[in-house]
């Protein structure tokens, strides 16, 4: 029996040990879907701390509560370790590590390189391994195979090799790991029509793609094609400005057209793992093969440029009532990076509270899903909401959380610069909108 079938015989007959390298927003929603299924997965990290939360049953990731978490870990069909040598035990491998941009926006490749070492030490005949982390196309094939083929396996015949883009979306009611359409392309045509199968058993819509590149650069196409639109929406904003126009009126009135358009909205600046970086990878790949990628650098700029416009309006909005930015007491509501989420990465709130701290401003908090904010130095706790609003100078709201009454804010608050347009419907000389 060749490896080709005697994998797909253990995937169909869920048997097959699904092992997931990195139990982070990306892994551990997937882990539990698989073992929902009935595949037996072992998860591996190597942060201590996560495999003993979830080894107890206790989960650490706000859409996996713990209520669904534990019965899979108490059945024994999901379990963590830190010990990759265990790697000699499992059949598939999905990689979900991160993949950051360093300071100079080059793709900062570490965690995969890592990930696939350890692989490659413990790779064995009849193995899938699928690389989820968000990337630049062609990392499949240029880096992860030669790293795995050094063993002297034979991809397509022995191993198989596999691209599928997470498209995770923390705190979305409605879309999930399991029914979010799952994109999957392989090195060879075996090795997409495995991970094929093997994602079947366990999501409800399966999307193969002829190759790994097809599929790396779908996730890329996704998140730049929001990063330009709200880019090219931040700089109406910025026009809308200047000449008084409100620019939520006037995305709500184009809204109403059924045909050709489709709403974007401005914000303060962009935040998460994935739409402020993951179209620098397009970009960066783009530079190598002599194209300028001048949309998503111009986009990239003009959102980078977001929070130092919010914090021009707190300025001014504080001048007209006589007040400087040095020395007031300004309190931001929220600092995940969306609404409904207890994510901080690339929060805009990050720069928005140092750029005002260099200012001179006494930053405090309110945010019903960030207990504490420890950042580059920033130390800050949650504060009582109604307190915060009651003695600021200035109440900015950064992130719409759903858990927050914008008209108690409204009454407690002296002035109120609306980034989100949480405030929409609520008229007061004290609110100012971006």
């Amino acid at each position: 029996m060749s490896h080709f079938d005697f994998l797909a015989n253990k995937i169909q007959n869920r048997t097959a040990v699904s092992g997931i390298v990195g139990l982070g927003y990306v892994g551990l929603p997937l882990a539990v879907e698989f073992a929902r299924a009935g595949l037996p997965v072992l998860g591996f990290d190597i942060t201590q701390s996560k495999v003993d939360t979830l080894n107890r049953g206790e989960s650490y990731i706000q859409d996996v509560p713990t209520s669904v978490l534990g019965p899979h870990v108490a059945s024994g069909k999901l379990s963590a370790t830190s010990d990759f040598a265990r790697m000699a035990e499992v059949d598939t491998i999905n990689i979900c590590v991160p993949t950051p941009l360093r300071k100079t926006k080059d793709p900062d490749m570490s965690y995969i390189v890592a990930a696939t070492e350890k692989i490659a030490q413990y790779l064995h005949p009849g193995m899938l391994i699928i690389l989820e982390s968000t990337t630049y196309p062609g990392t499949t094939d240029e880096l992860l195979l030669p790293m795995l083929e050094k063993s002297g396996l034979k991809c397509g015949v022995d191993f198989f090799l596999c691209f599928s883009p997470e498209r995770v979306d923390p705190g979305n009611p409605n879309f999930h790991t399991y029914n979010i359409p799952k994109v999957v392309g392989g090195i060879t045509p075996a090795c997409t029509e495995l991970g094929r199968m093997f994602y079947a058993q366990s999501l409800q819509t399966v999307v193969p793609v002829s190759s790994t590149s097809v599929a790396e650069m779908v996730k890329l196409l996704e998140n730049t094609f929001r990063m330009i639109n709200i880019g090219m929406v931040n700089e109406l904003a910025l026009m809308c400005d200047r000449m008084k126009i409100n620019v939520w009126e006037v995305i709500d009135a184009a809204a109403t057209k059924p045909f050709g358009f489709m709403p974007f909205y401005p914000g303060p600046g962009l935040g998460g793992h994935c739409i402020p970086i993951d179209p620098f990878y397009l970009s960066w790949k783009t530079r190598q093969a002599g194209i300028e990628a001048r949309f998503i650098e111009l986009a990239g700029y003009i959102n980078g440029q977001m929070p130092h416009f919010v914090v021009d309006k707190i300025q001014s909005a504080l001048n007209d009532h006589s007040k400087s930015v040095k020395g007031s007491h300004i309190h931001l509501l929220g600092v995940a990076y969306k609404k409904n989420i207890d994510d901080v990465r690339e929060s805009p709130a990050l720069d928005i509270i140092h750029l005002l701290q260099e200012r001179g401003a006494r930053i405090t908090y309110s945010d019903p899903y960030v207990e504490d904010l420890h950042h580059e130095g920033q130390n800050l706790e949650a504060s009582d909401l109604t307190e915060g609003c009651a003695t600021a100078d200035c109440v900015v709201i950064v992130t719409d959380h759903r858990d927050f009454n914008y008209a108690d804010v409204l009454a407690s608050s002296k002035l109120i610069v609306d980034t989100r347009n949480a405030m929409k419907g609520l008229v007061s000389e004290k609110i100012v909108r971006l």
